[in-house]
C-alpha cells in the first residue's frame, strides 16, 4: 500500500487554497452579522459528545451538498436566504474538502481553517447539541 498521507495533507492544502478561508477570529466577528450561516458538518455523535459553536447549524457532512444546491430535492430554504455560508469541522479538514466540492458546483461558501478545535482554544462561546 502506498503512503497516502501526502496525498491527503496535498488534497487539503488545494481545497483550502482554491476557496475563502477564514479563521476562527475571522469567523466570530462574520457571525455577528444575522446574513452570515455557520454550518457544522461534523458527524452528529461528534458535536453530541464535544458541543458546537453557538448558533450553528448542523448539517450531516453526507447531506451537504444535497441540502444546499437548489436543484436537489432535498434543498434546504435557510440556505438561500443566508448571505454567506461557511463551513466547519473538527480541525479544517473536511470543511476545506466540503466547500471545493461546493465550489465546483456553483455554491458560494466559505470555511473555518483549524475549526472546532482551534475556536475552543481561543476560548470562544460554544454550546451543548441535542438530536431533536
Amino acid at each position: 500500500m502506498q503512503n497516502t498521507e501526502s496525498g491527503f495533507e496535498e488534497m487539503v492544502r488545494q481545497a483550502d487554497k482554491a476557496v475563502t478561508t477564514f479563521d476562527p477570529e475571522q469567523v466570530k466577528k462574520h457571525i455577528e452579522d444575522p446574513g452570515t450561516l455557520l454550518v457544522d458538518i461534523r458527524d452528529v455523535r461528534e458535536l453530541e459528545r464535544e458541543g458546537r459553536i453557538a448558533g450553528a447549524r448542523h448539517v450531516p457532512r453526507g447531506m451537504l451538498e444535497f441540502w444546499m444546491h437548489p436543484g436537489s430535492p432535498y434543498y434546504r430554504a435557510y440556505f438561500g436566504e443566508a448571505q454567506q455560508v461557511i463551513l466547519y469541522c473538527n480541525r479544517g479538514w473536511r470543511s476545506a474538502l466540503a466547500a471545493s466540492q461546493l465550489k465546483d458546483l456553483g455554491l458560494e461558501v466559505s470555511h473555518m481553517s483549524g475549526g472546532y478545535a482551534e475556536w475552543q482554544e481561543n476560548g470562544f462561546a460554544t454550546e451543548e447539541f441535542q438530536r431533536k
